[in-house]
């Protein structure tokens, strides 16, 4: 089993500051926008080195997603910034009608998302978004498990021509992706390989079943762990590739059960090849306040609750 190593936990939002940071000095059409949250999007640095090329928009939500598409008419590459209940629920009029339908080269990005946003509570948490963002035609829906993985896609996205959705968090998590690993939109990562079950994670999920694999190979269980940081367009050769070894599959996910990454791997299953799988993910219901390690616990978002869901997938083999 390849061990992957924390080294040293930063919280993913960071690491989209981070990006936009170097974006910023190597492409002089990268613009950022954002709704009156500089700090917790981690703008400072961009909006002080680059202050003719950052908009305050302010508690506009929809304001700022029709200025960023307007703003790609001239060529620009707008980044928009704010937490992601706010960044689709409350604007999903504008997105689809002005960044999806009209096929503008908007990159929506969304922090403080999921029940990791914590004490803020269900009206500030959002489960559904990748449900939302996937469902629009042509958009792009990436889903980053630590700071070196978000910085990295952040920078990817530059290059990238068409709306995307881009969704990271507020907490702390281990960072063990490699700094210097590149990120190919579409493309699945193998983490570990494994015989007899996949594990399919996504987001603050992906540490959680690393961990899991490692309790699992203890018991006898070998365990595949695959990351799909990119939900839209979905590896469907990878995920294939996997369950044909294994035979069954794990997915977990900080998101409703319904709507989410899981789903998108059934489908995939249903029309290539069935084998049992099981879920991990919050159980269609609003999240609520409390600390972020609190309401991955309550909602069975942990590396325990992945064990188990492979005890169980393997027996209905």
């Amino acid at each position: 089993m390849k061990k992957y190593t924390n080294t040293g936990s930063k919280d993913t939002r960071s690491g989209f500051g981070a990006g936009m940071t170097e974006l910023g000095q190597k492409n002089e059409n990268v613009v950022a926008l954002c709704a009156d949250l500089i700090g917790s999007l981690k703008f400072d640095d961009f909006k002080k080195n680059h202050p003719e090329r950052f908009f305050q928009i302010g508690i506009a939500e929809a304001n700022m997603i029709g200025i960023a598409a307007g703003l790609t008419i001239g060529g620009k590459i707008p980044f928009t910034g704010t937490f992601a209940n706010f960044s689709t629920g409350r604007v999903y009029d504008q997105i689809r009608q002005s960044v999806a339908y009209s096929d503008k080269n908007v990159k929506i990005c969304a922090s403080h998302a999921g029940l990791t946003l914590g004490e803020d509570g269900a009206t500030h948490q959002i489960l559904e978004d990748i449900g939302l963002m996937k469902m629009l035609p042509g958009m792009t829906v990436i889903n980053t498990c630590d700071y070196n993985q978000t910085k990295a896609a952040t920078i990817a996205l530059a290059n990238h021509h068409g709306p995307a959705y881009l969704r990271f968090g507020r907490p702390v998590v281990p960072n063990f992706t490699p700094a210097d690993e590149p990120f190919v939109i579409g493309k699945a990562i193998l983490l570990n390989e494994g015989t007899d079950v996949t594990i399919i994670a996504t987001g603050h999920l992906v540490w959680e079943a690393l961990v899991a694999a490692e309790a699992l190979e203890a018991k006898g269980i070998s365990a595949e762990v695959i990351n799909i940081h990119t939900i839209k367009p979905l590896d469907e050769e990878a995920i294939l590739k996997s369950v044909k070894k294994t035979g069954c599959v794990v997915t977990a996910e900080e998101h409703n059960i319904i709507g989410g990454l899981g789903e998108s791997i059934s489908r995939t299953l249903i029309q290539n090849y069935l084998v049992p799988q099981e879920f991990v993910a919050v159980n269609d219901s609003f999240g609520e306040s409390g600390t972020p390690e609190q309401l991955m616990e309550k909602y069975g978002l942990t590396s325990n609750a992945i064990i188990e869901k492979v005890e169980k997938v393997i027996k209905r083999k």
